[in-house]
């Protein structure tokens, strides 16, 4: 008796779930995957365009990215919606390392899906980064790397500053100019901003002289070595008039320091990296003197954006920097130059957004008007000389070179 009441119950059971599956859907999913929490919501993506960041926030050229970062955030502060969306920054730290760049960028294309890069300071890690930049037809503008392999062979990278050539013949004309008849190199080995720059340099002192021995000693270090007393006394020993030495700014105040101890007292002379409180603040006294090439200078505003940027970003920056970094000028720029492509491609597609980069003309930047060559890079043939002065940086001149 108990299994046949077992087996009525089984059957009521079964024929109660058949009943309930059968009855009319009234609102819920039928047929469909249940839905969970984690998913997105539908139109959320739609809501925003993202441009992603690739910046070095730590290793030797984290306090340049940091700078550099600072100019971006600006720009979207004041130019934060484009084709009626807000824009989203999505920011990533490469490192200052190659190999970390490349990790870096594939993320904010496969994963974080933006629409466009900015980056990076520092011409190793873009240049590390381009063929993935190339291959997944991503626009990328960088702001200060000014290494010419940045946008060689890659239509879709762009950039806002000058180049390394042009950098170069500026500080060698420089040191012309001030009475140099003899000059030494030191270079980062491994360095692709470091290597060109002082090539540069090399390549256009011994022009400007006319001397093909005017170069007296070229010497290169390893990335983190920290004591240049022998390269610095072999130096001292052929009594160059200056000393040239493009570096990172976590060396250069090494560099210098170690130099003045020496008793060598001739000029030297750096590129853009050396614009950072880092130098004055590690090299202290040993920093009076010192001459270095950047991109913009607040006290000389050159377009009416610059103005502007000038006003409100020395506000940004009340208590935390003395004066506006060029580096940031530059990241101010290169935000904005994305977002008046974007907007006059009317899309987000990769293509449209290099094809209205390319057809930019006469823009109004903070560092200049802009417009691009063939190769993606911004036409612009004047620079700015600094020194340092009382712990400061302090304007010297600007200076055009063809």
């Amino acid at each position: 008796m108990k299994k046949v009441l077992s087996l009525l119950l089984s059957l009521l059971m079964v024929l109660t779930l058949f009943t309930a599956c059968s009855q009319p859907n009234n609102g819920g999913p039928s047929n469909q995957e249940p839905q969970t929490g984690g998913e997105e919501e539908p139109g959320t993506e739609e809501d925003v365009i993202k441009i992603g960041v690739f910046e070095p926030l730590t290793g030797m050229n984290g306090g340049g990215g940091q700078q550099e970062l600072g100019g971006i955030q600006y720009a979207n502060k004041m130019y934060p919606e484009v084709l009626g969306k807000k824009i989203e920054l999505v920011v990533v730290d490469n490192k200052s390392d190659k190999g970390e760049a490349t990790t870096a960028v594939t993320r904010l294309i496969e994963k974080d899906k933006v629409v466009a890069i900015i980056g990076s300071y520092g011409s190793a890690v873009s240049i590390a980064a381009g063929d993935i930049i190339k291959n997944a037809q991503i626009p990328a503008m960088g702001a200060s790397c000014t290494n010419p392999m940045v946008t060689q062979g890659n239509p879709f990278y762009f950039r806002a500053c000058f180049l390394d050539p042009f950098q170069g013949k500026v500080m060698a004309t420089y040191a012309v100019e001030q009475g140099a008849k003899t000059a030494a190199v030191i270079m980062q080995n491994g360095d692709d901003y470091s290597v060109g720059l002082a090539n540069f340099f090399i390549d256009a002192f011994k022009q400007l002289t006319g001397d093909p021995n005017s170069i007296v000693d070229v010497s290169e270090f390893q990335l983190n070595e920290s004591d240049f007393n022998a390269i610095l006394t072999n130096i001292k020993a052929k009594n160059p008039d200056v000393i040239f030495a493009p570096s990172a700014a976590t060396t250069a105040p090494l560099i210098i320091k170690q130099a003045r101890d020496l008793g060598i007292d001739a000029l030297i002379m750096g590129g853009d990296t050396w614009e950072n409180p880092a130098l004055i603040d590690v090299a202290g006294e040993a920093a009076e003197g010192v001459v270095l090439s950047t991109f913009f200078d607040e006290n000389d505003p050159v377009t009416n954006e610059a103005k502007k940027f000038v006003e409100g970003y020395k506000k940004e920056l009340a208590g935390k920097e003395p004066i506006i970094p060029a580096v940031a000028a530059l990241g101010y720029d290169a935000y904005i130059l994305l977002r008046d492509a974007i907007e006059r491609a009317g899309s987000t597609d990769g293509v449209a957004i290099r094809d209205a980069l390319k057809a930019t003309k006469d823009f109004e930047g903070v560092t200049g008007i802009i417009n691009f060559t063939e190769e993606g890079d911004a036409d612009k043939n004047l620079a700015v000389i600094k020194t340092i002065k009382d712990g400061q940086f302090v304007f010297v001149d600007s200076v055009e070179v063809q």
